[in-house]
């Protein structure tokens, strides 16, 4: 028997609001059988759940494919919900039940349908130039029984909105940051429940956010626009069949807020005694000497597109672990985990008493606060008291990066139970997970995991805590092969290289940072720029998602043209700015950029940008293009070896960069490959296996090792203590990965104040190595998304187990091993139905006796024993759990 499950829409489950008008659906196979697979599938799409009126058939379609079925010939229709389920034929033509019933809604699809207009508080109340937060309201009365309500709502600056005075919805830092001048997001809320029969009111506050805040350390503000506004549209369908909006017009009023100032960077400063209670109900009376009417601004709709991404919400709740008092007399919660949030605490004191909150990720090395590397954010948090006997608070508008948390002007009388971080992200669906025997590793993986919390925020930025918080394209691709194996990316990411392509340049230049709000607006570097071909072929491989690739592939294309066109030969890229290979601990006294040639890395990546939009020609069936990328890959490589390669075959930069780049991309013939990966080898060896490598260099490091016949040089640098390592920072107590290898030092001092981030996921990219080679788990581009999975654990010395499981669109992947002391082996896999798995048994060499629970490999079900390349024993198979045992030649591993 099996059944299907997990119905999903454009990746979400029950989504409300999306924009797609031809949206993919995808769903799981259950089955308790091995080898179990899809042979058809059917879909049915009702207006109602029952099914009484089904308006759309597939009709029993002969497919595998249980994943992105678009419904091409299916068209949805503005703010229409649709009910829909699945049922499927396995591999023995039998025939499952209907899935549960599951829905998707619509949002508001075009920019026309928005009927009000943009409001906002009148500049004789609120000048530009002014800080406080604007609320603005309205009453409205209902005229008949409702069947359902939805709210459409956005913003120019982020919104929170009440309904009878009740929070709507549970998502935080809406619309979310766009390219705004192309992109504003809008979200859609289903408030039916919230409607009073009588006197019902609409509420908002409004804060500056990436729209009107401060953004990037040159202090700019005002960015995209000096003035907040909001624009809302509530629905209401009535059970006799009429409709009626609500909108935003002259009719709302506006007031100040006890907001007084909210800034992403700076923190907020709230007066409790300017709250005015019960301000969104119909209850409250407006004092016509605070409450005045709203001005219409003048902003076009035709950037309003439904929200693509999910929402920021709050994702857990951390209490402190002490109270600390530092040699300065401060005194400082630490709760224990470097995180990305905002604090809750109540308090009791007089009116007009002030307490505050400063934000801090480290204390110095005589323990006290330390705050020097936020630069100019002053991460602070300002309550004034109105005085009743216990009051609570919480930010709307602003979020910090910190572990400790100095408290000013509080009673001399805490309990650590006053006080909750809420940890807020992006809500991404965890798929992943890694455990092994050494536990360092292990807090490595807990740092990595909690780079990606404290840094997917909307955006993928590069640090979470300074006068920064910039989406920077660099990172941001270095990363994305571990955030799509830790967490569901791909909605986060489709927004994100939407406003990257929108943001490109007409010459097809890539910007450093995503959205782009810095002065450099006509700057491309290598390796920052190739986002735009990596990003979104990265979440092609990872989920199977074609439909990012057609979205894309124009500006792919666009930026290898860019770099086509820089200097005068084509094949090479030796002009303009380049960040090179930054942070390269080689690089000379002072310099950011370490020492391996700018120009070889620019034509390097040059060359792996070109490869993929081949690639990509080659999935969307573009020949033509194919064969033209094709061509000019080919020229680009022999214009690197001209230029870099000696004719003995010899890398001519001397660096652990240079040497791994080279080999992971492929840009050498055999002759100066075995040459490259000798010098790396000798390299590490003269380096006392400590890598020297920057940003470029270092997520592939461990890859190529391993994928050379050095994976016990990839064990060594992992597991490597010392300065720089992967692990010294573990040992200095880090909870996430850190700017700078050594961001503290031996002596407890920091490095540079100016540039020292506590939380920056970037070199988190060796999470990438020890899921898809010590845990093993890995997908392949044929068959894109885990459709087909190979299991190819590499041991290595030091790691006596090592265990790794991911939630794909099929189901879960999983895959242990475990090696004794005499070199017994073991593997344990798990894969979900609908795939099939290669299985490549590690030191397993032909002619080893391998058993799947306990019988021989030629008498278990599901499995076919093959043999590959390297002669090691390996096994095809079906889905199902597996566990396998053989004798191996690995004592040296323990």
């Amino acid at each position: 028997m099996f059944k299907i499950v997990g119905l999903l829409c454009e990746y979400q489950q029950n989504p409300i609001g999306i924009g797609v008008t031809n949206p993919r659906l995808s769903w799981r196979m259950e089955s308790d059988e091995r080898a179990a697979a899809q042979s058809a599938y059917e879909i049915e799409i009702a207006e109602d759940e029952g099914f009484a009126s089904i308006i759309w058939q597939s009709r029993r379609i002969e497919s595998e494919q249980s994943v992105h079925i678009e419904l091409a010939a299916f068209q949805s229709e503005s703010s229409k919900r649709y009910y829909y389920h699945v049922r499927a034929w396995n591999q023995e033509r039998e025939e499952s039940a209907w899935s549960e019933t599951a829905f998707w809604e619509m949002g508001l699809l075009q920019p026309k349908e928005w009927t009000g207009n943009w409001i906002t508080a009148p500049l004789a109340l609120l000048p530009v130039e002014s800080e406080p937060s604007p609320m603005l309201r309205k009453t409205f009365e209902l005229t008949g029984k409702v069947k359902k309500a939805r709210l459409y709502a956005t913003a120019l600056g982020l919104y929170e909105l009440e309904l009878n005075g009740k929070r709507i919805g549970d998502s935080y830092f809406t619309p979310g940051w766009t390219s705004y001048s192309h992109t504003i997001q809008t979200q859609t809320y289903d408030v039916t429940e919230l409607l009073a029969a009588s006197g019902n009111a609409l509420g908002a506050y409004l804060g500056n956010g990436w729209y009107k805040g401060n953004l990037a350390w040159h202090e700019q503000k005002c960015l995209y626009g000096d003035r907040l506004a909001l624009l809302v549209q509530l629905r209401i369908e009535y059970e006799d069949g009429r409709t009626e909006l609500i909108v935003t017009d002259e009719s709302w009023k506006a007031a100040i807020s006890q907001i007084q100032l909210s800034e992403l960077y700076h923190g907020e400063t709230y007066d409790a005694r300017l709250e005015r209670a019960d301000w969104s109900t119909a209850a409250y009376h407006e004092p016509a000497s605070e409450w005045h009417a709203v001005e219409i601004l003048q902003h076009g709709k035709e950037m309003l597109k439904p929200q693509i991404n999910e929402p920021v919400r709050k994702q857990e709740h951390l209490k402190p672990i002490a109270l600390l008092v530092t040699a300065k007399g401060e005194r400082v919660l630490d709760f224990g985990q470097n995180m990305v949030g905002w604090v809750q605490f109540t308090v009791q004191g007089e009116p007009g008493a002030e307490v505050k909150l400063l934000h801090a990720e480290v204390l110095d090395h005589e323990g006290n606060f330390y705050t020097d590397n936020l630069r100019n954010a002053k991460q602070c948090i300002r309550y004034v008291l109105k005085g009743s006997e216990q009051e609570a608070y919480e930010p709307r508008f602003t979020f910090q990066g910190f572990r400790y948390v100095q408290l000013i002007g509080f009673p001399e009388t805490l309990a650590l139970d006053d006080f909750t971080g809420v940890v807020l992200h992006s809500d991404m669906k965890e798929t992943g997970q890694f455990e092994c025997s050494e536990p360092l590793v292990n807090q490595l993986q807990h740092n990595i995991k909690w780079g990606l919390k404290g840094n997917f925020l909307d955006v993928p930025t590069d640090c979470p805590q300074r006068d920064e918080r910039l989406g920077w394209t660099g990172d941001a691709q270095m990363f994305i092969q571990t955030a799509s194996y830790l967490s569901n990316v791909a909605p986060f990411f489709t927004k994100w290289v939407r406003d990257l392509a929108s943001d490109q340049g007409e010459d097809g230049g890539v910007p450093f940072v995503i959205p782009q709000v810095l002065a450099e607006k006509d700057s491309s570097s290598a390796a920052w720029g190739d986002a735009a071909v990596i990003c979104p072929w990265t979440i092609y491989v990872c989920y199977g998602d074609k439909r990012i690739l057609e979205e894309q592939y124009d500006s792919m294309k666009a930026w290898v043209s860019y770099i086509q066109r820089q200097g005068e030969n084509e094949f090479l890229w030796n002009t303009g700015f380049h960040f090179g290979d930054w942070l390269g601990l080689d690089a000379k006294s002072g310099d950011y950029v370490g020492a391996t040639d700018r120009d070889f890395i620019a034509t390097a990546f040059y060359a792996y940008s070109v490869s993929l939009v081949k690639k990509t020609a080659d999935v969307l069936n573009e020949a033509e293009d194919a064969a033209k990328y094709q061509e000019l890959y080919d020229k680009i490589v022999a214009a690197l070896r001209e230029e870099f390669v000696t004719a003995a075959g010899k890398l001519a930069i001397p660096t652990q960069t240079a040497h791994v780049l080279a080999l992971m991309f492929g840009l050498l013939d055999e002759k100066a490959e075995k040459r490259a990966i000798d010098k790396l080898s000798e390299l590490l060896e003269q380096s006392d296996f400590h890598l020297t490598t920057g940003f470029v260099g270092t997520p592939y490091l461990n890859h190529v090792l391993s994928l050379h016949g050095r994976n016990d040089l990839a064990y060594k640098l992992l597991l490597q203590q010392t300065y720089p390592s992967w692990l010294y920072p573990v040992t200095k107590g880090a909870t996430t990965i850190w700017e700078h290898w050594d961001g503290i030092k031996e002596d407890g001092s920091f490095w540079s104040k100016d540039m020292n981030s506590f939380n920056h996921y970037a070199y988190g990219a060796i999470g990438d190595w020890m899921y898809r080679v010590a845990a093993g788990i890995q997908t392949v581009e044929e068959a894109p998304g885990y459709k087909q999975i190979v299991i190819a654990p590499q041991p290595g010395e030091g790691i006596r187990w090592a265990e790794g499981s991911l939630e794909t669109l099929y189901g879960k992947v999983s895959s242990k091993w475990s090696c004794s002391e005499d070199g017994a082996f073991t593997l344990d896999v798990s894969i979900p139905p609908n795939t099939s798995a290669h299985i490549i048994f590690p030191d397993a060499a032909a002619g080893t006796v391998v058993t799947e629970s306990g019988a021989a490999l030629n008498e278990a079900a599901g499995i076919e024993v093959v043999t590959d390349e390297a002669a090691s024993i390996a096994v095809k198979a079906g889905s199902g759990s597996y566990s396998f045992a053989w004798q191996g030649v690995a004592a040296q591993l323990i």
